[in-house]
C-alpha cells in the first residue's frame, strides 16, 4: 500500500521560515570569526511600530544566511563530536583588548651571550653517569649535580684535614652555591624592574635599584602598628618623611 506524504511535508514546511533568504545587498561574511555584516538599511516604520519583532526577524534571516555559508565549507566527521566544518583564517582585524606587552630587558647572562654569539641549546634531562653506569637526571633528586654529597664514600684530599667531615663540607658548599644563585637571581630581577621603571632624573641602573630598595623599605614600614616609628633604623637608612602613627 502506497501513501502520498507530499501534502504532509508541504504542511510541515509551511510551519517554519524558509532557509532561502534574499537581501537587496548581499551580506559580507568572515567565516573565520563566524561573523556576518549586514549593510542593508532598516525599515524605519517597522522598526518604530514593532521593534522586538522586526529585530528578531532580521536576526533570524542573517543567522540563516551565516549558517548557509558554513554548510558550504569543507566538512569533516569525528566519532566523538560529529560533523565539523573547517573554518578559514579570519580576515577582519580586531583591535587588541590590552596593549602589546613591552619586551623584557635582557639579563646579564643574556647580554653576555649575545655579545659573544652564544646560542641557547636545550639540554637533555637525563645524562649518562659513568661511575654508576646508569642514566640519571641532570638536576634534582639523585641527579648528576649533587657533587658527590650523597655518595657513601668520599676521598679525602691530600692537603685537607683527615678528621674533617667531607660530607658536611660538600653540603655547606652546596648551600653557599644555592644562596649565591638566589642572590644573583634577585639582583637580576631588581635590575630588570628598575629598567622597566627608570627614574625621571637619572637612568643609571644602580640609582634605580637604590630607589627601588628605598621604596620597598618604606612599604615594609607600614606593616607595623606604629608605621615604623619605633622600629630600629637600618644602617644608612634615610629618614622617612610623611610617616605618622595611628
Amino acid at each position: 500500500m502506497k501513501m502520498d506524504v507530499s501534502t504532509n511535508l508541504e504542511a510541515q514546511k509551511s510551519k517554519y521560515p524558509s532557509i532561502n533568504v534574499e537581501k537587496p545587498i548581499p551580506l559580507q561574511f568572515d567565516l573565520g570569526l563566524l561573523a556576518g555584516f549586514d549593510t542593508n538599511a532598516m525599515d524605519e516604520g517597522s522598526l518604530r511600530n514593532n521593534t522586538d519583532s522586526y529585530l528578531k526577524e532580521c536576526t533570524r534571516d542573517n543567522t540563516q544566511l551565516l549558517i548557509n555559508q558554513i554548510f558550504q565549507l569543507p566538512i569533516d566527521f569525528s566519532q566523538n563530536i560529529g560533523v565539523l566544518a573547517e573554518l578559514p583564517e579570519p580576515t577582519t582585524v580586531i583591535p587588541r583588548e590590552k596593549p602589546v606587552p613591552k619586551p623584557k630587558p635582557l639579563t646579564r647572562w643574556e647580554k653576555f651571550a649575545r655579545s659573544k654569539g652564544i646560542k641557547h641549546r636545550r639540554k637533555d634531562k637525563m645524562i649518562f653517569d659513568k661511575a654508576s653506569g646508569e642514566w640519571v637526571p641532570r638536576w634534582g633528586y639523585k641527579g648528576a649535580n649533587d657533587d658527590g654529597a650523597n655518595d657513601w664514600l668520599i676521598p679525602v684530599p691530600n692537603n685537607a684535614d683527615p678528621f674533617e667531615d667531607q660530607f658536611a663540607k660538600l653540603r655547606e658548599a652546596k648551600k653557599e652555591r644555592i644562596l649565591k644563585n638566589e642572590k644573583r637571581r634577585r639582583r637580576n630581577a631588581e635590575e630588570a624592574q628598575a629598567m622597566l621603571q627608570p627614574p625621571t632624573n637619572n637612568s643609571d641602573t644602580r640609582t634605580a635599584r637604590k630607589l627601588e630598595l628605598q621604596r620597598q623599605i618604606a612599604t615594609s614600614k607600614t606593616a607595623t602598628a606604629s608605621y615604623g616609628r619605633f622600629d630600629e633604623p637600618l644602617e644608612g637608612e634615610p629618614k622617612m618623611k610623611g610617616v605618622k602613627g595611628k
